[in-house]
């Protein structure tokens, strides 16, 4: 059952973190697109402007469950590193249920924020409902929610902080 939650969240790890780089390259090559048509061609596109801030919003919640894989995201190195090994378990799982608490907030929060941004339109991009960009913090949550527990439930991450 472990395992096959591990390997569950390698995927979705992998899924996120790949996401999360298209989203800076497309954010990256947009904003060339804007900076080559605003300024050498004298004709603007409002409408990357718009796509820019879409694809780093997406960018940022499908990044961050990769700092929480490897916990990077929440971190008491100092009490961590000089309590017995008992104690730092009770630690590991004190901060993956805060951040898994949190994480639920969001979730719950940013869906309804979706929903209730489904009737916005993007500015420049009148086609398309703000839920697409609210969706993020939900779908980032629940990606983020299974690299809390990947983190938690990795054995090979606790032997190396534990050698150290």
């Amino acid at each position: 059952m472990k395992e096959n939650f591990l390997r569950l969240e390698r995927w979705t790890s992998g899924l996120s973190l790949y996401t999360a780089c298209a989203m800076l390259m497309l954010a990256a090559s947009l904003a060339m697109f804007q900076i080559v048509t605003r300024f050498v061609l004298e004709i603007p596109a409002e409408w990357t402007e718009v796509l820019i801030r879409f694809s780093l919003i997406w960018m940022v919640f499908l990044g961050i469950p990769t700092a929480f894989r490897q916990g990077a995201m929440v971190s008491v190195d100092v009490l961590y590193r000089w309590s017995p090994p008992r104690i730092r378990r009770l630690l590991d799982w004190i901060v993956c249920l805060a951040a898994a608490g949190l994480i639920c907030i969001i979730i719950w929060w940013g869906w309804d924020y979706a929903v209730r941004g489904r009737v916005q339109s993007m500015a420049g991009l009148e086609s398309l409902s703000m839920f697409w960009a609210y969706l993020a913090m939900p779908v980032g949550g629940v990606f983020s929610l299974i690299g809390i527990f990947g983190n938690l439930l990795d054995t090979q991450r606790l032997e190396l902080e534990t050698a150290v």
